[in-house]
């Protein structure tokens, strides 16, 4: 039985202060406790950092040294793909397999825009994969949320093209869950039985949330889920 663990928005900057934190401490306290947890895969689903500079990056490659399994990650809106995939080329893929479970990733960023978007050519791209994609279940994720957060964050700066991508996932029975990060909250919700699930903030959380957090998720033999959020 395959263990995620995912990670979201660090914002790590050039300097330890951004969006008000001490993103860089938080960071390492989160790295410190996530590596206590038996797991196969970490995804960091964007925003890895701040301003998308060379040198943020090196620092979240820093931190993450004493994690000792494999990483994927991708970018959010604060991110610079080139920087980014410059530091970490090792760690971008479209797809990772653990187990049964083939995890899919795909970009819903926006050039200078905090909304996401998810392109034709992404989405035939990820129609491909999933087609071709021999693994029992699947999990997708991206940065932006795909359904209304119910909450006190501004939905037009999710994903604005969600019928889209749920025109492509609708196809495939063998998605089981959906994961993002970008609106800072832990939340789940469920869509024709699949789960939908944000990511807390490795720095700040957008909602009355004080602490920092990961989710972790148990990927059973068949096809089910557990997934909780832990909190620091």
């Amino acid at each position: 039985m395959p263990t995620l663990i995912q990670i979201s928005d660090c914002h790590i900057d050039d300097k330890t202060q951004a969006i008000g934190v001490d993103t860089q401490k938080n960071l390492n306290n989160v790295v410190k406790r996530l590596i206590q947890v038996p797991a196969d895969l970490l995804v960091i689903s964007g925003d890895v950092s701040h301003h998308g500079s060379i040198s943020s990056y090196t620092i979240v490659k820093n931190i993450l040294s004493v994690v000792k399994i494999p990483v994927l990650m991708f970018a959010g809106n604060h991110d610079n793909k080139e920087n980014l995939q410059g530091v970490f080329s090792k760690n971008i893929n479209e797809r990772q397999q653990i187990g049964d479970w083939a995890i899919h990733t795909i970009d819903s960023v926006k050039k200078n825009h905090t909304s996401g978007f998810v392109s034709k050519q992404a989405l035939e791209q990820l129609n491909h994969a999933l087609q071709n994609c021999q693994a029992k279940f699947q999990i997708l994720v991206l940065h932006h949320p795909i359904v209304s957060m119910q909450s006190s964050w501004d939905d037009a700066l999710s994903l604005e093209n969600p019928q889209d991508l749920f025109n492509v996932i609708d196809k495939y029975p063998k998605i089981k869950a959906i994961l993002w990060g970008h609106a800072h909250e832990a939340k789940s919700f469920i869509r024709k039985g699949v789960h939908l699930v944000s990511c807390p903030s490795t720095a700040v959380q957008f909602n009355e949330q004080d602490k920092i957090g990961f989710n972790v998720y148990q990927l059973k033999d068949n096809g089910k889920i557990e997934f909780k959020t832990q909190w620091l």
